[in-house]
């Protein structure tokens, strides 16, 4: 397994999607599968390319090259989230958002459709990895419970199994939800 890309901050999964967009090379193409005659003569394939990281994303699912745009620019915000990692700074490291979705008894409310997950998700293992992997570590400076911060990894299974990798290079315990 390839150590994470180091990106600086802001993390790149966090940034508003024009500041994101003009990071990426974004392409639109012909997308094979099932959709009938309408699919196969519109260029509703789209492919993002985050240019800092060499980090790609696409969607041709749907008949609507917008709609695949949206779901093109999830799918990269969630593999920027999980490949690339940014800095924690000494002291508080909670963002606003991060903030907004953990209530004061540490249960965190974020739903992995949601397009706030990604950021979540990315803020979540800067801090883990900015701990050394200790997920009760990780917690505490993120004020939520280790099982809710294992859980939020766990709706993402790429997510737990990643840090799961990292931690057995490690001579670490697995993580279970």
């Amino acid at each position: 397994m390839a150590d994470p890309i180091q990106v600086p901050r802001p993390h790149p999964a966090t940034l508003d999607t024009q500041m994101l967009l003009r990071a990426c090379e974004v392409g639109k193409g012909r997308a094979g599968g099932p959709g009938g005659q309408h699919r196969n003569k519109v260029e509703t394939l789209v492919t993002m390319l985050h240019l800092p990281t060499g980090l790609e994303a696409h969607a041709g699912e749907r008949r609507s090259a917008e709609e695949n745009r949206r779901r093109a620019l999830f799918r990269l915000r969630l593999r920027l989230a999980l490949e690339a990692r940014a800095p924690v700074p000494l002291g508080e490291v909670r963002s606003e958002l991060w903030k907004s979705r953990c209530d004061r008894n540490g249960r965190l409310a974020c739903n992995p459709e949601h397009d706030d997950y990604p950021a979540m998700l990315a803020e979540a293992l800067d801090v883990i990895w900015a701990c050394g992997l200790d997920v009760k570590k990780a917690s505490l400076r993120l004020c939520c419970t280790a099982s809710q911060l294992v859980g939020l990894l766990a709706d993402h299974p790429a997510a737990l199994a990643r840090l799961n990798d990292a931690r057995a290079a490690a001579d670490l315990a697995p993580l279970r939800r």
